[in-house]
């Protein structure tokens, strides 16, 4: 399978190295991503991480926007701006930088969550909180009859910075 699922815990080393899943790292392979991706999470307390999927999934969004515009310019920016490429060494490892640490507000455990094209990383006590919510905001969702995803070519909403 060439998504990211389910999720793991992992626990930092005495050298602030942590071990990506094997089957997330199998993914990141067929990717033939270099490294691995990461940035702030946009609407969480988490980072986002990924290869060349969720580089396309960035450049797609980005591409809905006019060139030079305020809204294709700040989105670009949270999202390219603030990003990293973590090296991963020869077992699998990445060292979290400070930064990402602090936003993740992560300190000696993580939790990698699989989320299809991209996976994210959580300290792990928040990740237990998120995934709660999670399943509680689907299952009121799938009660509700009006509660289907947007096509794709829908527009983003509003709230996340698009133009009208």
């Amino acid at each position: 399978m060439d998504i990211y699922v389910s999720h793991y815990t992992n626990k930092l080393d005495a050298k602030g190295r942590v071990s990506i899943p094997a089957p997330f790292r199998a993914v990141l392979a067929r990717d033939g991503f270099d490294g691995l991706y990461v940035h702030p999470s946009l609407d969480q307390e988490a980072l986002d991480c990924g290869g060349h999927a969720l580089l396309r999934e960035i450049d797609g969004l980005l591409s809905g926007y006019a060139p030079y515009t305020e809204e294709r310019d700040m989105l670009s920016l949270a999202l390219m701006g603030a990003s990293e490429i973590l090296k991963v060494d020869s077992e699998g490892r990445v060292i979290l930088t400070e930064t990402l640490k602090a936003y993740a507000g992560i300190s000696n455990e993580v939790t990698f969550a699989g989320m299809g094209h991209k996976f994210q990383i959580w300290e792990s006590g928040r990740f237990r909180a998120r995934m709660g919510e999670a399943r509680t905001h689907a299952r009121d969702s799938r009660r509700q009859p009006n509660s289907r995803p947007a096509a794709p070519d829908a527009p983003p909403l509003r709230s996340h910075g698009a133009r009208e």
